[in-house]
């Protein structure tokens, strides 16, 4: 594992800040960025961070204040998946759903 090397000074305010532990914060950080950048899943956040589950890692970041990634080409893609796995009950109710 890579340590970053701060000045003394630099490093009593950010641990002042963020918490003793700069380490972790700095991953939970990098992993926060990542997710909101769309550059890691919530899958490779949980791996990062040592969770169970990409639900796990989504609850976390929600605990954080970071919003679900999930665009309407997800919801389509989610969409035509279920309609391809259990394709009778989205064919009753296709004429009901909503455009969005």
């Amino acid at each position: 594992m890579h340590h970053l090397t701060l000045p003394s000074t630099c490093e009593e305010t950010l641990k002042r800040a963020f918490g003793a532990d700069l380490d972790q914060a700095a991953l939970e950080a990098l992993a926060i960025e990542g997710y909101r950048t769309a550059k890691l899943t919530a899958g490779e956040v949980a791996r990062i961070l040592g969770l169970d589950t990409s639900i796990a890692a989504q609850e976390w970041l929600a605990q954080r204040g970071i919003p679900l990634n999930y665009a309407l080409e997800d919801l389509e893609a989610d969409r035509h998946t279920l309609a391809r796995l259990f394709p009778e009950p989205f064919a009753r109710s296709s004429s009901r759903t909503p455009a969005l």
